[in-house]
């Protein structure tokens, strides 16, 4: 019996490029994963933010969506790093394939780490610029 395979590859795309918005979790554990759903709350608590605050600094409205992109990069980071047999025994029990991660997912992984590393310096430097400045640096 042919099971649907879960491809660690695309599970690593989807949470590098969409990991903000949860669809890696989707992806892998389906609609009933609870943590897939706060990263969709969390996009939408930015949205309200945005919407209701529009005069207050930008990084105080999207600090939720920067703080599930962080998160999203740890999991895009556990999905790569993670050897083709224990992601099998995870995520694959049931199928007849097995994984053969390519050369694919280190490229993946070095553009999750640029990403990441970008995403938190950035925010730390404007927090940083806010709370000692007050925001005089734009």
């Amino acid at each position: 019996m042919n099971h649907l395979h879960k491809n660690k590859t695309f599970a690593a795309t989807l949470g590098l490029i969409t990991g903000g918005a949860g669809l890696h979790r989707f992806y892998l554990y389906g609609a009933k994963d609870r943590w897939a759903w706060l990263h969709v709350l969390l996009c939408v608590v930015t949205v309200g933010l945005l919407l209701a605050y529009p005069d207050r600094l930008l990084l105080l409205n999207i600090a939720p969506f920067i703080f599930s992109a962080l998160i999203a990069c740890i999991a895009t980071f556990m999905i790569g790093l993670m050897p083709d047999e224990k992601w099998d025994a995870l995520h694959n029990p049931e199928s007849d394939k097995t994984s053969n991660s390519s050369w694919i997912i280190a490229v993946l992984m070095v553009s999750n780490l640029a990403y990441s590393t970008t995403l938190l310096l950035i925010a730390m430097a404007r927090a940083f610029d806010i709370i000692l400045t007050g925001g005089s640096y734009g």
